[in-house]
């Protein structure tokens, strides 16, 4: 956990915006995958369909990829645009029920806070200085968005006070209504962290 000394420069390398994922001008963007890494719906399907027929094909390379691990690959077509990796991962589908138990209290915490973990490790394994995030699990995996939102936030902000990759991390939200979820969990992030703390 971090300390309360995290810097305003450190705060500044996030960024949240809403909008088409695969339209953003970053290095890298993450996919909310299933397991199989195949492609499905939501951002899963329109990086799949951005990416073109070889992100599908090179996929059944991988075999697969289980709940909280990430696997990079090539962008193929969204190379055109200036995206180098595309960063797969796996989110829990929300089975805990309750929403307002302690934040990392369940399992489901757990595997989501271990979403963004892989992820920014291997944005710095591969030099990548800025990433896109979707809201992981938030979509028919049904994670509480308020709850993910304030997971995302706290865990990427621990990561980049003690690391220099990503320099930007991106939350591409698909609807200003998710978006202002993150922007509100930025906001108001000295409350809800220092209540975790206390715990």
């Amino acid at each position: 956990m971090m300390s309360n000394a995290l810097s305003q420069d450190v705060v500044e390398r996030i960024a949240v915006v809403q909008g088409d994922i695969t339209q953003q001008q970053v290095d890298a963007i993450v996919n909310a995958a299933n397991e199989s890494l195949l492609g499905g719906g939501g951002v899963d399907g329109a990086i799949h369909r951005a990416a073109g027929p070889q992100l599908k094909q090179h996929n059944r390379t991988l075999g697969g990829c289980k709940t909280g691990l990430a696997r990079s690959t090539p962008a193929f077509d969204l190379e055109k645009r200036g995206i180098r990796r595309i960063i797969h991962t796996v989110g829990p589908v929300w089975s805990d029920g309750d929403e307002d138990a302690p934040l990392g209290s369940c399992r489901d915490d757990v595997l989501l806070a271990s979403c963004y973990h892989q992820c920014l490790e291997l944005s710095e394994a591969e030099g990548l200085a800025t990433v896109a995030f979707p809201a992981i699990s938030t979509g028919v995996y049904g994670f509480p968005k308020h709850r993910a939102a304030k997971i995302a936030i706290s865990h990427v902000l621990g990561w980049l006070a003690g690391h220099q990759l990503p320099q930007k991390v991106i939350f591409c939200c698909f609807s200003q209504e998710d978006a202002d979820i993150y922007r509100q969990a930025i906001d108001t992030r000295q409350k809800w962290m220092s209540s975790r703390r206390q715990r």
